[in-house]
């Protein structure tokens, strides 16, 4: 049979299709039909993931083996009708009829249809047929529905569908050869006419009369599966419901979920450090290699300093990435993020946001690129733009370092009440600040230029399921390589580009001029060599820095910055922190002569910020300064890569230009009012 079906695929091909074009199969079905987890059975690891054109909805594509020939698979945006409402429709309406460009229309068309939810799924179906595409209905958790005692005679759901019905469970891989050959028969035969379906009314179609053809399919639906299933009493489904009861209570479901986010972004902080430290060893360990193998000038500190520890700098984050999609995963496999949207949604609503916005936004806390790509699972584009333009606000661990920096200078050693830590405070308010500035902007953005009505959760709470982990981890390998593919290039290329800012034009005689500087300050100091050598390191380093691009950028727009309290080597920092907000520790390290390689704990480095002063004499650094430094980084907009992945989401630099323009604005008011505020009170 199987032979025969695929003598009469070639067949149709050399009549139908040109030569160099392969066969094109798409799957359509409802969200948690289990489309995804089929078009991963069926694919495997021969699957590429990208967007469509001009849309940030994401597109997934496989190759699909019939027989001996290469099909590509096409695995549609879930969804649950074609009318064109949302952008989802849109793009599967536009794939199914060729509009899509590289992207001819299918020759097949699978239908996914859940077993356990028959009435509701048929319903995609009977908009399927309108587009005379040959189609096969893959009837997928047919186990699930076995264990809930449900009996679907697959033969006479056949003939009422008048297309091949396939049951198949494909996390086991059951029914994936004979949908197979259901497809390749079905593509050798030419579709059924609209007319054979009784739900087809032409009249009432062109009269505009939209509610009677809704009725009307679905009472057709309603009959076919009257005839096609029996249904016995099932304790799953009253299982089911006992532990929503539980899980979606609006007291305990809220504490479970506070208990399941702790014990998830705790697993992700610690399961994470030991892969970090190890990628930043070796990403250290190239730039040793570097420095030693090439002689020392120009090239060697570009490759070292500019491009190895730029993109290294990001990449450390690739292990938080992958945990936080792999437990999202595991999560949406369960359907236990369904109900977390559910218990969310009204706090969510009162400031215009979806219920689905929760789980980004707590994302962004271990970094912002993860949060900024999980609001994928956002529907609606205004609701998703919104979350996007919010999630930065959340303290991610980038900006820890200058925390600690500020903390330790200012904050050491002083408590409230005796026995609480001032610097812990501080850390928790502006955890608590960010989201209530998340809060304040997201209020305003739904309310003016992303204005809309308080969008509703309309979603369906799927049967709870084992998760799939191979789906998981082939979910989890995707986007560790979107991550690295997105951010990556872009991050090389700014990365460079500081670089060179950092060490062009060089000074007059650098060389020369820049020992003989730092011998004359440390020719009586009782110093080792290497002590020595490291301070003179560090006087070239710092020489190099004023004298640079960046230097004369800090010394440009320190009368803009002076009224938040900051001189030009903090400019320099701010510019710098474009990179990455850790980056801040660094630059202050070279701008005060004390090492780059000082961290935020180093006491010689909390040592010189304090004793730093002004021309007239003053302290740069007070507590006050350092207070309002801990705001401007957290409401500034500073991290290349977050930008980079902003950028791609919204395919928009308009967007992402505002981000970047109304975050540094907010963040310059604020600081101003705080440390003008403090000066005017004594502080």
């Amino acid at each position: 049979m199987a032979k025969q079906a695929l003598q009469t695929v070639t067949v149709t091909r050399a009549q139908t299709l040109p030569a160099e074009r392969r066969l094109i199969i798409a799957l359509a079905g409802n969200p948690n039909a289990g489309k995804t987890t089929l078009f991963n059975a069926l694919t495997g690891m021969r699957q590429k993931v990208a967007n469509y054109p001009g849309v940030t909805v994401e597109r997934k594509e496989g190759v699909l083996m019939l027989g001996s020939e290469r099909a590509r698979l096409i695995d549609l945006p879930g969804l649950y009708s074609l009318n064109a409402n949302s952008v989802d429709e849109e793009i599967a309406r536009d794939a199914l009829t060729g509009k899509i460009p590289q992207l001819p229309a299918p020759d097949c068309i699978v239908a996914v249809v859940d077993a356990t939810n028959l009435d509701r799924n048929l319903y995609l179906f009977t908009q399927l047929v309108e587009y005379g595409i040959p189609i096969v209905v893959a009837l997928t958790m047919i186990d699930e529905a076995e264990a809930r005692e449900t009996e679907i005679d697959a033969v006479k759901l056949s003939s009422y569908l008048k297309v091949p019905v396939v049951g198949v469970v494909a996390g086991k891989r059951r029914g994936l050869e004979e949908l197979a050959g259901a497809i390749e028969s079905a593509l050798g035969r030419a579709p059924h006419a609209f007319a054979d379906f009784p739900f087809m009314n032409n009249d009432e179609e062109e009269a505009g009369n939209g509610n009677a053809s809704i009725l009307a399919r679905y009472s057709w639906i309603s009959d076919v599966v009257q005839e096609s299933v029996k249904t016995r009493q099932s304790t799953g489904r009253v299982f089911s419901e006992k532990l929503d009861g539980v899980l979606t209570h609006k007291v305990f479901g809220l504490l479970i979920l506070a208990g399941i986010l702790l014990f998830v972004f705790q697993t992700i902080f610690s399961w994470a450090q030991l892969p970090m430290d190890l990628l930043d060893s070796v990403f250290g360990a190239m730039q040793d290699t570097v420095r030693n193998a090439l002689p020392p000038g120009l090239l060697n500190d570009l490759l070292a300093n500019g491009v190895i520890a730029g993109v290294g700098g990001v990449m450390i984050f690739l292990p938080q990435i992958v945990l936080l999609f792999l437990f999202i995963s595991i999560l949406e496999d369960t359907g236990y993020m369904a109900r977390a949207a559910f218990l969310l949604d009204r706090l969510m609503s009162k400031v215009g946001l979806h219920g689905k916005a929760f789980v980004p936004l707590m994302s962004s806390f271990a970094c912002a690129i993860p949060g900024v790509m999980a609001t994928r699972t956002i529907e609606n584009p205004k609701d998703r733009l919104a979350t996007i333009m919010i999630a930065p606000f959340m303290s991610c661990s980038a900006r820890l370092p200058v925390y600690t920096l500020m903390v330790g200078a200012f904050f050491t050693g002083q408590y409230v009440f005796g026995f609480v830590s001032v610097g812990a405070v501080l850390i928790l308010s502006m955890y608590v600040l960010g989201v209530i500035a998340a809060i304040i902007v997201a209020f305003i953005l739904k309310r003016t230029i992303l204005k809309g009505p308080t969008p509703p959760l309309l979603m369906e709470l799927p049967p709870y399921r084992m998760p799939n982990f191979k789906v998981a981890f082939i979910n989890v390998f995707q986007r560790a390589g979107m991550f690295v593919k997105r951010a990556g290039t872009v991050i090389l290329a700014i990365s460079i580009i500081l670089w060179a800012l950092a060490n062009f034009p060089r000074p007059p005689q650098a060389e020369a001029a820049a020992p003989v500087i730092a011998e004359r300050q440390i020719e009586s100091a009782n110093q080792s060599a290497d002590e020595k050598q490291k301070q003179i390191d560090t006087e070239a380093a710092a020489e190099q820095l004023r004298y640079s691009l960046a230097g004369r950028m800090g010394k440009t727009i320190e009368p803009v910055i002076a009224p938040l309290g900051y001189d030009w080597k903090i400019g320099i920092g701010l510019i710098s922190s474009f990179a990455a907000r850790e980056t801040f520790v660094s630059t202050m390290s070279i701008l005060y002569n004390v090492g780059k390689d000082e961290g935020a704990t180093s006491e010689s480095l909390l040592q010189a910020m304090r004793d730093a002063k002004r021309d007239d004499g003053s302290p740069v650094w007070t507590p006050l300064l350092a207070l309002t430094t801990m705001m401007f980084y957290l409401l500034a907009f500073q991290c290349m890569s977050t930008f980079a992945t902003v950028r791609r989401e919204t395919n928009s630099w308009g967007w992402t230009f505002f981000m970047v323009g109304y975050m540094t604005a907010l963040a310059y008011v604020v600081t101003f009012l705080v440390y003008q505020g403090g000066k005017l009170f004594g502080f």
